[in-house]
């Protein structure tokens, strides 16, 4: 019926010798000066709307509807905004609040202020990179165990990689925040509740761009309603056998609770404890899944990369399973995750609200403008990251570091992922663990296609081949 508001998306790949420029959207060519056409294109695909010219440091703003927006593409301003003018612009934009609120209610990730600044300290504590070595051997039996099932395969069947990587991290999540396992069909639930719901929220949120400032709450669908109670059931039920006794001393929910019982102030009632246990765990397996599925079509393609992967797995593991230990010498790994979370960051849109009107470079903010940081854009900028479009993951390797606030794939300043070392130190090791015994292929014809919603996976998924590698 509304086939009409579609805006075309066109998708450029190529591939030449050891030279791979993977997918990616090609730069919007629309008219100039109609923003209303703009922002259709933003609700198609939020990745397609950057001219070439926007792939530049700087500061631009245009107005849309009425409404301020601003985008920050320079790392001193980005600076400006997320350290020095913090207070500011913690806020998280309407469009976000909007469409996690049902979902996450009042999680850390879309709070602010007290409630923000009490979850911050909490959930830091308990993902602090200090911890991360606790979780190493849930990593690694879980991934072990795909290797198994994917064993019982016959080579060259055919999985979607971002299936199995969603059930994957959401087990792992799962027994590292509730210290119990969520089983497959559990863990399935979730990833297709989640997909679901992602289908389902508008992500631009017209009422923002009308007048209100809070946005319009997402309409509760019975589509929505679905996916958002199977989600909560699931997690609901974790969380109700740990504190039944049936979960792990150890987890991070056993820490929430014993922080709760020396420090009643925090006010971690059941319905905010489940809050931020759904928001570790939403933001902690689908952002890892995402990496991972994208390190799988950017190895599929460039071949010689991946046979570094596969020379140093050798070379630092043997024939031994890959272990948390092994993780600082595996450095072609971290390289490709390091260089997949630039090309795909799992959130490429950092938006905030301003609280009150302010100053960046040049451009004076209104109260409750958006101000956005793309580090879609950030990442593609060719005078920060030459040749931006390429997978080249040797740009992380021997030392070489981008420069302050260019490479953000877990935001920065006070409100970077508290559980992005976790995050990194998993994707690093279950691709280790599963690259060691299987290549995966990208199936033949397909076209991959970035699409942006919540988070940025591949539209449809990925599907691709399993194949044994010799021992």
């Amino acid at each position: 019926m509304f086939g009409w508001l579609q805006r075309p998306v066109t998708i450029s790949e190529k591939l030449e010798g050891h030279d791979f420029e993977p997918a990616h959207a090609d730069y919007y060519a629309g008219a100039p000066n109609r923003p209303l056409h703009l922002l259709l294109q933003a609700r198609t695909d939020f990745l397609s709307v950057w001219r070439v010219g926007d792939f530049k440091e700087k500061v631009s703003a245009l107005r849309i509807m009425g409404r301020q927006v601003v985008v920050i593409n320079s790392p001193d301003m980005i600076r400006h905004v997320v350290v020095n003018r913090h207070e500011n612009f913690e806020r998280k934009s309407p469009q976000m609040r909007r469409a996690l609120e049902y979902l996450l209610g009042d999680g850390l990730f879309i709070s602010d202020g007290e409630t923000w600044k009490q979850r911050r300290s909490l959930v830091n504590d308990i993902v602090h990179r200090n911890r991360v070595p606790t979780f190493g051997p849930v990593m690694e039996k879980t991934a072990s165990e795909m290797v198994e099932r994917w064993s019982s395969m016959a080579d060259g069947a055919e999985i979607n990689a971002l299936h199995e990587m969603a059930g994957l991290t959401a087990e792992i999540i799962s027994r590292s925040v509730f210290g119990n396992q969520l089983g497959h069909e559990s863990a399935d639930a979730i990833t297709d509740s989640f997909s679901s719901y992602q289908s389902l929220i508008d992500s631009v949120n017209l009422g923002y761009f009308i007048g209100f400032d809070e946005g319009l709450p997402v309409l509760r669908t019975p589509s929505l309603k679905r996916s958002v109670k199977r989600i909560h059931d699931l997690i609901d039920k974790v969380v109700e056998d740990h504190l039944a006794g049936r979960g792990d001393h150890s987890s991070m929910v056993d820490l929430l609770i014993r922080r709760q019982q020396r420090n009643p102030e925090l006010n971690l009632d059941m319905v905010a404890l489940r809050n931020e246990a759904a928001t570790i765990f939403m933001a902690g397996h689908e952002t890892t899944a995402a990496t991972l599925t994208w390190a799988w079509y950017l190895l599929s393609q460039a071949t010689w990369v991946e046979k570094e992967v596969h020379d140093e797995i050798a070379r630092v593991c043997g024939d031994r399973v890959p272990t948390i230990d092994d993780v600082p010498q595996l450095d072609w790994c971290r390289a490709v995750i390091e260089e997949t979370l630039r090309l795909y960051p799992p959130v490429p849109i950092l938006a905030r609200q301003a609280k009150e009107k302010d100053r960046i470079g040049t451009v004076d903010i209104a109260p409750a403008s958006l101000v956005l940081i793309v580090p879609w854009l950030l990442h593609r900028t060719p005078s920060l990251f030459p040749k931006p479009h390429h997978f080249r993951p040797e740009r992380f390797l021997g030392g070489n570091r981008p420069k302050p606030y260019s490479y953000i794939p877990f935001a920065s300043g006070p409100r970077i992922c508290p559980g992005m070392h976790f995050g990194q130190t998993e994707s690093i090791l279950c691709l280790a663990i599963l690259a060691q015994k299987f290549s995966l292929r990208l199936r033949q014809g397909h076209k991959v296609e970035p699409l942006c919603r919540l988070t940025l996976r591949p539209k449809g998924g990925l599907p691709v081949t399993l194949h044994r590698r010799e021992a």
